[in-house]
């Protein structure tokens, strides 16, 4: 391909040993030659408040500014409760805000997770879907990738080891590449 995907992708978890930020990590890995993946890690963004919107802190500005730079979006969600996690919603609400300056507004977006759990944030990811609606995203189809039982499938020093879901990352992001080259006809 003649340009790169630029993609801007973050987790939903600020824990240090997340299995979401070792698949994140692991993303960056497979990455397909067309894909250029950049990551931002959530932390320090404050909780969000209507009262300094408009003239949000710094980690806001240069999140939304990295969200703007970026052709496409990957999101990588824990589930927590059903759903997913208030770090990301929060930090979600902040790139959409202030009304009028949302800048997740028509970005191609691919959801990703992992968990201890059987379906591997298949709940969170479909909310998330959900949240995509509203903010004007389009959200990549397929492949879908849960990452269950994440604890058997990342080693001690965070690494994504399962081959199959590096294999399905790899495709989301050649996927990713693709569904964002369509839509800019």
């Amino acid at each position: 391909m003649d340009t790169k995907i630029k993609v801007l992708g973050f987790a939903g978890s600020l824990r240090k040993g997340s299995y979401n930020r070792a698949v994140l990590r692991a993303a960056t890995e497979v990455a397909p030659p067309e894909v250029e993946l950049e990551t931002f890690d959530l932390e320090g963004i404050p909780p969000f408040s209507e009262d300094i919107e408009k003239d949000p802190p710094e980690k806001v500005r240069q999140f939304k500014a990295r969200i703007r730079a970026a052709d496409a979006i990957l999101i990588v969600t824990p589930e927590y409760n059903y759903s997913i996690p208030g770090v990301l919603k929060n930090a979600i609400d902040w790139a959409s805000r202030p009304y009028g300056d949302n800048a997740l507004d028509s970005k191609p977006v691919a959801i990703m997770g992992a968990s201890i759990g059987t379906l591997g944030t298949a709940r969170a990811q479909y909310h998330l879907r959900q949240c995509c609606v509203f903010l004007n995203m389009y959200p990549l189809n397929r492949p879908e990738v849960m990452v269950p039982t994440a604890q058997d499938k990342v080693d001690s020093q965070g690494n994504l080891t399962d081959a199959k879901s590096r294999q399905k990352i790899g495709e989301m992001l050649e996927g990713l590449a693709g569904w964002t080259r369509k839509l800019r006809g």
